[in-house]
């Protein structure tokens, strides 16, 4: 009877990872798809199109506050010289049936009205839904790397 119980708890863990893992990477291909559209709608400096990847009522939270009006801030980020993001995505976990939360780095880079390039690297964490059969960004919050620390004399 021993030999059974342990055979079926191994049988179980075995079973249980490869399904779980399946799904996260379905997941994952989700949020490499999203990506890539986000990316894909920088290099075009198309703000309607990057809006058009958010939920009814999405919001992207920035060091400067949340941002309702995706279209209008991205104009902004346009117009500033931001031309180019490279995104890359570290961790993918459901949340339910129907949305996800996933977390990952960015590096946007750019010339400013000057000439001088932009450089910003940080992170980012999603959290993304189900809408009307299509994936959306709920809420995305990107945040630059601070600074590394002074060093101490």
């Amino acid at each position: 009877m021993r030999k059974m119980s342990y055979a079926f708890i191994l049988i179980a863990t075995l079973a249980t990872p490869a399904t779980a893992v399946a799904a996260d990477e379905n997941l994952k291909q989700v949020v490499e798809k999203l990506a890539a559209a986000y990316a894909d709608n920088i290099a075009k400096q198309n703000p309607a199109g990057i809006a058009a990847l958010y939920a009814n009522g999405g919001t992207l939270v920035v060091n400067t506050g949340t941002i309702t009006d995706i279209t209008k801030y991205y104009e902004g980020a346009f117009k500033a010289g931001i031309n180019h993001d490279d995104i890359t995505i570290d961790q993918v976990q459901p949340l339910g049936t129907d949305a996800l939360v996933a977390t990952g780095e960015y590096h946007l880079t750019g010339k400013n009205e000057s000439g001088a390039p932009i450089d910003i690297v940080g992170f980012w964490t999603a959290v993304d839904v189900r809408e009307g059969g299509t994936w959306k960004v709920r809420m995305l919050t990107a945040l630059p790397k601070a600074p590394p620390p002074a060093p101490k004399n």
